[in-house]
């Protein structure tokens, strides 16, 4: 009788620990689970695919959530999209989890035994594609956390949007896509409205360490086109033409110091970056016309008015002491990325549970840009760099987002999946909306 009496206690002991706590008693389920999540990992950055063609990567998350018994799972979301909802076993709000697919054209040069050869298209160019950006990471995080939840639907006091994003690098030329496609789609909407998002992103930090900031953490970003006209002509008699060549060297060299020279970047950073410059066939035909392509940064709206008008004005200037024509064209603008204060301060604790109090700190703002700014402009949402290289290898010696070196450290999975369990089962404890 005495041993049926404790048992019983101990059962309700613990009931009543997971009511309070409904992430007690996980850690078996995440251990058990990390070496799938390895494979997944694995298996997608071998694989990668560029924005709007993430078919066999949509293909791969759908499955998966389909035979985890998800109450719906949509395809075909702005393009390639994928979106799993997933009903809990407890009434509560409507949360979503994003991850993007989307891999870059770039060479891998990392000499993993699961490196990328695959092959697309981009720019009417055959191009060699890798996760160069850490979307392998963020795919087999999500597909771990859809697990997890699936699996504890007990725990879980609502409903979560499981978000497969493609095309966060940005479209192809002449197709939308993207976190605004998708918003436009509805996929924040509909009958479950959605009232708050998280999302992690692979960085060359300490791995398994969570950083955030409070605001804005990723710059918003313009995308710049400056198209140079002179007139063409042989390369030995440059005085009987307009070199655009030229007249872009100078234009290039000159707006890069537009932030340095005239901004206070001390107080907002910012900054203007010439990517491309295409003019010309010959080394001795002098071209009529070169286009210049970049990028211009900014985290103040005020600055980044400011900024745009002295880049017009400069350039006009430049061409017209030359003689030359130009046109600036500024598009594309993405908005600052960063983290919701009072959801921040409300999921630290959640934080800290998934990496270790140790490894949750504010990190330096990022001149990088996130289309997940997007769902940040509807709802709240938080934007989490996780730490990605081992400790042991100096900062200096990290390779960056975007490089053909850049590889993720598989230890620092689970801490992204147990991140977004953990917010998923905290959110409506914490006193969501």
């Amino acid at each position: 009788m005495n041993h049926v009496r404790i048992a019983a206690l101990l059962f309700l002991a613990a009931h009543a620990a997971h009511a309070q706590d409904p992430k007690v008693g996980l850690d078996d389920a995440f251990a058990e689970l990390e070496p799938r999540v390895i494979a997944w990992r694995h298996d997608l950055h071998q694989h990668p695919e560029l924005s709007n063609r993430e078919f066999r990567t949509a293909g791969i998350v759908a499955e998966h959530m389909r035979k985890l018994g998800f109450d719906d799972v949509q395809t075909g979301v702005a393009h390639t999209g994928v979106v799993g909802t997933l009903v809990g076993g407890r009434p509560g709000p409507v949360i979503a989890l994003r991850a993007d697919m989307d891999g870059l054209p770039v060479r891998e040069q990392t000499g993993a035994p699961f490196a990328s050869r695959a092959r697309g298209e981009y720019n009417g160019q055959d191009v060699p594609v890798m996760h160069a950006c850490g979307h392998d990471t963020h795919v087999a995080i999500l597909m771990g956390a859809a697990e997890i939840l699936a699996g504890h639907r007990d725990r879980l006091a609502g409903t979560v949007k499981f978000i497969f994003q493609p095309a966060e690098e940005g479209p192809p030329a002449g197709e939308n896509g993207g976190a605004k496609m998708m918003i436009e789609e509805g996929v924040l909407g509909g009958p479950n409205a959605t009232e708050a998002i998280i999302v992690l992103h692979a960085w060359p930090v300490n791995t398994g360490t969570l950083t955030y900031r409070a605001g804005g953490f990723m710059a918003a970003a313009d995308v710049l086109q400056i198209i140079v006209t002179g007139e063409q002509t042989h390369g030995s008699s440059p005085w009987l033409g307009v070199d655009p060549i030229y007249v872009a060297a100078q234009i290039a060299t000159a707006i890069q110091g537009i932030p340095s020279r005239h901004l206070d970047v001390t107080n907002s950073p910012a900054v203007i970056t010439i990517g491309s410059i295409h003019g010309g066939v010959r080394g001795n035909i002098i071209p009529d016309r070169v286009e210049m392509s970049g990028t211009i940064r900014t985290f103040d709206a005020g600055v980044r008015e400011e900024l745009h008008a002295r880049l017009r004005k400069t350039v006009d200037a430049i061409a017209e002491a030359n003689g030359a024509t130009a046109e600036v064209i500024i598009s594309g603008a993405t908005p600052v990325t960063g983290n919701d204060p009072e959801l921040l301060r409300k999921m630290l604790p959640t934080l800290a549970w998934a990496a270790g109090e140790a490894n949750i700190g504010e990190g330096s703002v990022v001149m990088g840009a996130e289309d997940f700014s997007f769902f940040q402009g509807h709802i709240p949402g938080l934007f989490l760099h996780l730490g990605i290289y081992d400790p042991a290898i100096p900062r200096s010696e990290r390779p960056a987002n975007h490089s053909p070196f850049f590889i993720a450290d598989d230890a620092a999975l689970i801490t992204g999946v147990r991140t977004l369990v953990g917010f998923a089962l905290d959110y409506a404890a914490a006193g969501g909306d």
